[in-house]
């Protein structure tokens, strides 16, 4: 009952209000001074008058910038999408560009070989932790046998000491069991090359009386029958004369970075070249 009473009395101030709106425009035809009466509707109604203003404003801005925002929501969207697919391009570009020059600079390693050679993909390192060691995904199917030397652009990564029909492991020269004979590059200097940390070997047996100074370039000898001569195994980068010693005491940096091995040659024929 009180709605009904509600609305009844809305009409009639509408009903009023427009009635005076009509009054107030017939009146601006004929006159231009408003009279009494029509300053009496004029303070009345303006307000009416200008709350409905500003609320159909209100509803037309609201309705627009709903719109508007939605059309900006679906937009950016579909430019974050866009923006996605791009940078998984760019990755994958900027990685196929970086395999193309790793192995680029392998293939041009590769033939400085008079022997044969076959590419592999290191796929994983040794599960046990207790060697230095990767896998790699050619084996014995492939031709590879136990002690063929291992390389990369850089130089040596290691021999094969496990071959299966498709797989095979290779101790890296970091590695504490690993031994290569090597040769000073400038002094000509004999000595071994063996596994100390992941950043270092210890180049070990050069006499006191050797000639052996820091950045001296480390190189298999050829001795020992499995690595060929003049292969690149790292630099000299710590020499020191222990006292009571018979050799010198020196660090060396591999040529290879081993964190980031990815790409290996196999030696597929036993070198047996002697100096």
């Amino acid at each position: 009952m009180r709605d009904a009473t509600f609305f009844r009395k809305a009409w009639i101030w509408a009903l009023f209000c427009i009635i005076a709106l009509l009054l107030l425009s017939s009146a601006s035809e004929t006159q231009r001074q408003w009279n009494p009466l029509d300053r009496f509707l004029v303070e009345i109604t303006s307000p009416i008058q200008k709350l409905f203003t500003r609320a159909v404003d209100a509803i037309e801005n609201f309705w627009l910038d709903y719109f508007y925002l939605v059309d900006v929501r679906r937009e950016n969207k579909e430019l974050k999408k866009q923006v996605n697919q791009l940078m998984m391009q760019n990755t994958r570009y900027h990685e196929l560009l970086s395999t193309y020059k790793r192995l680029q600079a392998l293939l041009n390693f590769k033939q400085t070989f008079e022997e044969p050679v076959i590419a592999a993909q290191v796929i994983g390192r040794d599960p046990s932790g207790w060697f230095r060691s990767v896998i790699i995904d050619k084996g014995k199917e492939d031709g590879i046998q136990v002690d063929m030397p291992v390389v990369n652009a850089l130089g040596v990564v290691g021999r094969v000491v496990g071959v299966s029909a498709h797989y095979s492991k290779v101790l890296l020269i970091i590695d504490q069991n690993s031994s290569v004979d090597c040769l000073l590059q400038r002094s000509r200097d004999r000595g071994m090359v063996k596994g100390l940390f992941p950043e270092r070997c210890k180049v070990a047996y050069i006499v006191k009386s050797s000639d052996v100074i820091i950045g001296d370039q480390v190189v298999t000898s050829g001795l020992g029958g499995v690595f060929p001569k003049g292969l690149p195994l790292g630099r000299v980068i710590k020499v020191e004369d222990s006292p009571g010693e018979l050799f010198k005491d020196i660090d060396m940096k591999p040529a290879v970075n081993f964190s980031k091995l990815e790409e290996v040659l196999v030696i597929l024929k036993k070198s047996l070249a002697f100096d």
